[in-house]
């Protein structure tokens, strides 16, 4: 295979890539709701030697609104966000806001110490606090001369 040839075949899977996304936007225009699914709460992960910390978006949602569970290596955020009783006083109305129950379920990647887990949610963003164990945590040994 040459490399015009592997090109060509770049740009063909890009072009169909293309088509299948203006072929569903097409479909769907008119329910953005199908067309825009994403993924609730946003998360954000970070680690150090120490710990690993979940930041996740839970806006209008409350601490006792928010379920955390750890089961083996899956870190499960679940929760409900409830609906504002709002007035119609318009002959239209128009919301885009999420409403409803949310869950989701991430892999974690090292081994954490459960009992130390820490969590709290303040202005929208819950704050998961996840400490290694002792065996996860990075041995440093010192190499010997002779």
């Amino acid at each position: 295979m040459t490399l015009l040839s592997l090109r060509q075949g770049k740009n063909d899977l890009a072009r169909l890539h293309r088509d299948m996304d203006d072929l569903v936007s097409s479909f769907f225009g008119g329910w953005p709701a199908l067309a825009e699914k994403t993924v609730w709460p946003a998360i954000d992960i970070s680690e150090d030697e120490n710990t690993l910390t979940v930041k996740a978006e839970v806006p209008g949602c409350n601490a006792e609104d928010i379920d955390i569970s750890v089961q083996g290596n899956t870190l499960t955020i679940s929760g409900e966000k409830k609906h504002e009783e709002e007035k119609k006083e318009k002959g239209y109305y128009y919301a885009e806001r999420n409403y409803g129950s949310f869950r989701r379920d991430l892999s974690l990647p090292s081994d954490i110490d459960p009992s130390k887990i820490d969590a709290a949610c303040k202005n929208g963003v819950l704050t998961i606090k996840l400490p290694k164990s002792e065996r996860a945590k990075a041995v440093k040994v010192k190499v010997k001369g002779q």
